[in-house]
């Protein structure tokens, strides 16, 4: 008899337990449902009310064009790996850019034009156009940059930035629009002027072109405004979470180099760290035999040992 008063007391106490176990389980689940309905949501995007390229206004009260600027803004926005990239990348890369854009009279927003077109990495294209600015063969050799297999200078930032001004600043004194240059640097001036004249408009906004060219000046718009103002769209990051560049000194060679590693061993450094800062140099010798001056940036001393 005893037994069985025991067993029936015994259940009563752990079912009293499960019902308290439940109830706080329940109110945990709740807690953190509030939370993080409060501290994440995916919502619309303001889109800001004097947006503009290169101080060329986006006509926003054209509903079709405000269709396709919300949409780069959404797609950057929620594309936060992407982002956060961006913004890294750009405080390492944009003091170098931005005052050859400004000696060269482009707008400051054509910064945002490399970052669309490489995400300021040295890639190469389907169509063979290459590094920052994306610039094809023919062209860069037009505009007196070295490309051969010894030496690819659209992988070298500053030389490739001044082509990309003088290919703006062409284009800008035919078009005087900066929206018309930029999309003539995506699709190429040919295209631009075919369409110009067969929908017989004059303006960037009038211009009814193919997808990618269509979408190229609302999605450097979008980026200029996230990195322009991460917090803004939901970023959080810190000064000390940006890239930054390594210091270097500046090495004069005008001879050739049989071996690059072994000259790079000079300076207490290996290949691929010689290789990183001066990615324009496209095989491990150099052959120079015109005895051509080149500029190479090497860390300091001891930078990567002090790591």
């Amino acid at each position: 008899m005893l037994l069985g008063v025991v067993f029936v007391v015994s259940t009563l106490i752990f079912a009293v337990q499960d019902e308290n176990k439940t109830q706080e389980l329940k109110k945990t689940i709740e807690a953190e449902e509030s939370v993080d309905k409060s501290s994440y949501r995916i919502t619309a995007i303001d889109i800001p009310a004097d947006l503009n390229f290169a101080k060329e206004v986006v006509p926003q009260n054209d509903p079709e064009i405000m269709e396709r600027v919300d949409r780069e803004f959404l797609v950057n926005t929620y594309w936060q790996s992407n982002a956060l990239l961006l913004m890294k990348r750009a405080n390492k890369y944009f003091p170098v850019i931005e005052p050859i854009l400004a000696k060269n009279g482009i707008p400051d927003d054509f910064k945002y034009l490399a970052v669309a077109e490489s995400a300021l990495t040295n890639v190469v294209s389907h169509a063979g156009a290459t590094g920052f600015w994306q610039i094809m063969k023919g062209t860069g050799k037009e505009y007196g940059l070295e490309i051969n297999s010894n030496v690819d200078e659209r992988y070298h930032l500053e030389k490739s930035t001044q082509v990309a001004c003088d290919y703006l600043n062409r284009w800008y004194k035919k078009y005087g629009s900066w929206t018309l240059t930029a999309a003539a640097y995506n699709a190429g001036p040919g295209a631009i002027n075919k369409y110009l004249g067969i929908q017989k408009v004059d303006d960037y906004y009038d211009l009814l072109l193919g997808q990618e060219t269509g979408r190229y000046v609302f999605r450097i718009m979008a980026i200029k405004e996230i990195l322009s103002n991460p917090d803004k769209y939901g970023f959080d990051i810190d000064k000390d979470d940006m890239y930054s560049a390594i210091p270097t000194f500046k090495v004069e060679l005008n001879e050739p180099v049989t071996n690059f590693a072994d000259f790079a061993s000079k300076y207490e450094i290996n290949y691929k760290i010689l290789k990183r800062h001066n990615p324009w140099l496209r095989e491990a010798h150099l052959n120079n035999a015109s005895r051509k001056k080149y500029v190479l940036e090497i860390p300091n001393k001891g930078y990567y040992k002090a790591m």
